[in-house]
């Protein structure tokens, strides 16, 4: 089967620098409003329905923080690439990673939560919390949110080099500073900063003998994500994380994604195409070397207490 294209994992600084800013003053663009001469007109301030429609699209986060005495589980099913064509059933029935969480939202604005992915046998823990929400008609023009995660790489010891990854160097931990904006009912846009840490690399021989190197330690990487309603419960959905830190060895591929996503008040089910197989944040922006894609789905259902 043929590959798909490599997608490119560098640009200049200034200019993705530039990009961003021009990002962030379109989102900002509803802060200054014309107001007419006289009394001003009492505004609806209270937060925007539905920026998103779920806490997450495809293997990001949102904004979105379900209301107080919210449960949450999450199904998320990578399957293998498609490269092999019918060999596996275009990667249906190559070997899958599932991941398996629960959350709860005990106040307002803030969810925290764990879960189990197979990739890795890795446990994390996670928190988010709504820091800003937009306003309907004033109000914030955008929603602030901030996600942290801890995550445990669980293997059995044999499975490393001699010496390595005991203790704390199985830990690592995911930074995201997201900012969006519901442009219309049908239309939201969602930019994020991402910070991802790992208290151990393993060593890699270089091109010469007797050379080894290291991945860094800490990853920097910008994630953007963009949804188009086309019905009152279908929209379709799009992602794509940049990495931005110049490692000295396996430098980590550009994520891209889409596919359609499927809601009821109590369900959100998307089904899509990707280039990563990784669910938990930073194993996909660290270690993504993959240029084919994979079917991937999430199902996360509410309850409400």
């Amino acid at each position: 089967m043929k590959k798909l294209p490599v997608f490119p994992t560098r640009v200049p600084f200034s200019s993705m620098l530039l990009w961003c800013l021009t990002v962030a003053f379109m989102m900002l663009g509803g802060l200054a409003q014309a107001q007419d001469e006289g009394e001003p007109a009492e505004k609806d301030t209270r937060p925007v329905r539905n920026t998103f429609e779920s806490v997450w699209l495809i293997d990001n986060q949102t904004v979105m923080v379900p209301i107080k005495g919210t449960f949450e589980m999450d199904i998320q099913h990578r399957f293998g690439t498609m490269n092999n064509g019918y060999d596996d059933f275009w990667g249906l029935y190559a070997p899958s990673n599932i991941r398996i969480a629960f959350n709860y939202v005990p106040i307002d604005k803030l969810s925290i939560g764990f879960g189990f992915t197979k990739e890795r046998k890795t446990w994390d823990f996670n928190a988010k919390y709504a820091l800003f929400q937009q306003g309907r008609e004033g109000g914030w023009p955008v929603s602030v949110t901030y996600f942290v995660n801890a995550a445990i790489d669980t293997r059995a010891k044999e499975t490393f080099p001699e010496n390595t990854y005991e203790g704390t160097d199985r830990y690592s931990y995911f930074h995201q500073l997201m900012i969006a904006r519901k442009f219309s009912k049908n239309f939201s846009l969602q930019a994020s900063v991402n910070v991802s840490h790992f208290n151990f690399q393993e060593l890699v021989p270089g091109e010469t003998e007797n050379e080894l190197l290291q991945m860094n330690n800490d990853h920097l990487s910008l994630s953007f994500l963009g949804r188009y309603k086309i019905s009152s419960g279908t929209a379709i959905i799009a992602g794509y994380d940049l990495p931005l830190t110049d490692h000295e060895v396996n430098n980590p591929e550009a994520n891209l994604s889409f596919g359609i996503e499927v809601t009821s008040s109590a369900h959100a089910f998307q089904i899509f195409l990707g280039n990563y197989k990784n669910i938990v944040p930073q194993l996909n922006n660290v270690f993504n070397r993959n240029s084919d894609f994979l079917i991937g789905f999430n199902v996360t259902r509410l309850w409400n207490f």
